[in-house]
């Protein structure tokens, strides 16, 4: 029998762009997002029939899944849960805040879903503001102890470093918040200045920190968090023990996950393929655009390299029926020699001080 995969449903809609965003999203009215639901789920039998696979995650992500409101999207979890998932599957919804109500989550509980992402990106208001959020840190903390009275006690809060005017004390604020609300997962994301976006066309007015900074904001979120029994496990992800994300795992591992919807990618049986950003070429039914092959080591070591446990030895062997090359570990001595990564027996794992310049550091080690 072959390995359970992901499941990732893509959900187009926002009720506003954020200005650092250059996600594919859009607004969305009623009919757009009841056509969307309806198609979606026919897709989601349809590749369950065949594929002839279960999924042992499902991640509802946008754009803003909690747009769609609580029925429709129990509608694509119980359609998920009936066609393609096994009975212990980890079931994730993104949420932004605003606008929620007690009702939602106790809906998607009843539906099955077991852990929600929700965008809090900053606790201090004014910082809020400027990245287009809409709801306060208040309507924050008021979803998180909705979810949690719903039965939802898997939560993870989405945080940014380096957006303008932060500084060490703000974020500080906004760790601290995190901890108040006793989430068992954060995420927390550089604030990347994408082409095309407002930020983009006003990012020399935006008070950015430096680079500087920004590297003394992780190694600060770093420190607190661990801290606070809430261990670093990938670049931007930290948890407490046994409620690390299993679908981005996923990724991270170069396991098999389907994506469904418009801008949604996909990695099965060594391919990979994707739906154009097109909402009514998916409507219409349009075929994914194959995207070449995938899952070599060069691909498998990028990916692991991104995790605290790093490149492994024998998980290498297992997969690819050999070890780390020896010209990868000759290249690894200097950078580990500047206190980038530890190199061992067991494989090679950047420290948090190559996560800052992981890009370089993964260039040179691979030889891009």
């Amino acid at each position: 029998m072959k390995d359970h995969i992901g499941l990732y449903l893509h959900i187009p809609f926002c009720r506003s762009k954020c200005p650092y965003c250059d996600f594919y999203s859009m607004r969305g009215n009623a009919v757009q997002t009841d056509d969307y639901v309806r198609v979606l789920r026919r897709k989601i039998t349809e590749s369950a029939a065949a594929l002839q696979r279960k999924a042992d995650t499902l991640y509802i992500g946008g754009g803003t899944p909690s747009v769609l409101g609580a029925e429709r999207l129990k509608s694509l979890v119980e359609q998920a849960k009936a066609d393609f998932l096994t009975d212990t599957a980890e079931i994730t919804v993104e949420c932004n805040p605003y606008g929620l109500t007690p009702d939602f989550f106790e809906t998607l509980a009843q539906a099955g879903v077991n852990r929600v992402s929700l965008g809090l990106q900053s606790a201090v208001d004014s910082e809020r503001r400027i990245l287009g959020r809409l709801s306060d840190a208040e309507g924050v903390r008021r979803a998180v102890l909705w979810a949690k009275r719903a039965g939802i006690s898997n939560i993870s809060l989405d945080v940014m470093l380096g957006i303008p005017h932060q500084t060490a004390q703000t974020f500080h604020e906004t760790l601290q918040f995190c901890l108040s609300l006793g989430v068992p997962h954060i995420s927390a994301y550089m604030l990347k200045i994408e082409a095309g976006t407002p930020f983009e066309k006003r990012k020399d007015s935006l008070g950015l920190p430096d680079d500087d900074q920004t590297a003394d904001l992780y190694l600060q979120l770093c420190e607190t968090l661990e801290q606070n029994g809430l261990a670093q496990y990938e670049i931007s992800n930290f948890a407490r023990p046994r409620f690390q994300s299993r679908h981005n795992l996923k990724y991270w591992h170069c396991e098999a996950y389907l994506g469904l919807g418009p801008a949604a990618h996909s990695f099965l049986d060594g391919r990979r393929f994707y739906y154009p950003r097109d909402l009514q070429a998916f409507l219409d039914g349009k075929p994914p655009v194959p995207d070449g092959t995938g899952g070599d080591f060069t691909e498998y070591a990028m990916l692991a390299l991104r995790l605290c446990e790093g490149l492994s030895e024998e998980k290498t062997i297992a997969r690819f029926g050999h070890g780390i090359p020896q010209e990868m570990r000759l290249r690894a001595a200097p950078l580990a020699s500047h206190g980038l990564l530890h190199i061992d027996t067991n494989g090679i794992r950047l420290t948090r001080t190559g996560f800052l310049v992981s890009n370089a550091v993964l260039a040179e080690l691979l030889d891009f």
